[in-house]
């Protein structure tokens, strides 16, 4: 497979922040009387405020926004284990290295994004795509879009990397190439993708002469 840039997603992907992810959310819906299995069979890979949206939907604007922002605090604040990924360090540096342009794709918001970015020590994205750059969230192809064209390239020269169903959909519905790494094996579409890693560590990433980049998957 040959690209030239890459469009991560955050949560999952680069970073393990699902004890986070999983604690604040069984406690909102435990608040609300919504079982857990429930709540986490729809929330990743998309918006808090989609996510909100969906349980909340005989709620007004004003209270889904009350519990969006209290929800971002939240999540902020709560990053003491937050880490990077196996490799992730390591691969964003050598394409930095290599002169490989790449962004942070995400459903987070930038708070959330930013601390979590932050907390793992992560290196400076050439961009950062947060929930409120683009109007519709993934699985719709909207941020990944946004994420090409920040990199001032075509979608089809990028590869999109990501761990969500939803990610997965959106990376699809852009028209990039999609790598899913330690996506859930009942992921729709997943035999569409171009490549299934279990990890980044599988990841192998060289550089040619006229600039394209050679992405191949360790044997």
């Amino acid at each position: 497979m040959k690209c030239k840039g890459f469009l991560f997603d955050l949560d999952g992907t680069l970073v393990d922040s699902l004890a986070v992810v999983e604690r604040a959310w069984k406690n909102w819906g435990k608040r609300h009387g919504i079982a857990p299995e429930e709540v986490l069979g729809f929330i990743h890979g998309k918006q808090a405020i989609t996510s909100l949206r969906h349980f909340m939907s005989g709620a007004s604007a004003k209270e889904i926004q009350q519990e969006f922002i209290a929800l971002e605090k939240l999540e902020a604040e709560d990053i003491d284990s937050v880490v990077a990924l196996p490799s992730a360090v390591e691969l964003l540096s050598q394409l930095d290295e290599l002169e490989i342009s790449w962004a942070i794709v995400t459903s987070g918001s930038l708070p959330v994004a930013s601390a979590r970015h932050a907390a793992a020590g992560l290196p400076a994205p050439a961009a950062f795509v947060t929930a409120e750059c683009v109007e519709r969230g993934k699985p719709e192809p909207d941020a990944y879009l946004l994420g090409a064209q920040l990199l001032d390239l075509e979608p089809e020269e990028c590869v999109v990397v990501e761990d969500a169903a939803a990610g997965i959909l959106s990376g699809l519905a852009s028209g990039s190439h999609v790598i899913a790494v330690n996506a859930p094996a009942d992921s729709p579409r997943l035999e569409d993708v171009d490549m299934v890693l279990s990890s980044l560590e599988e990841l192998i990433i060289s550089k040619n002469p006229d600039g394209s980049v050679n992405v191949h998957r360790k044997h």
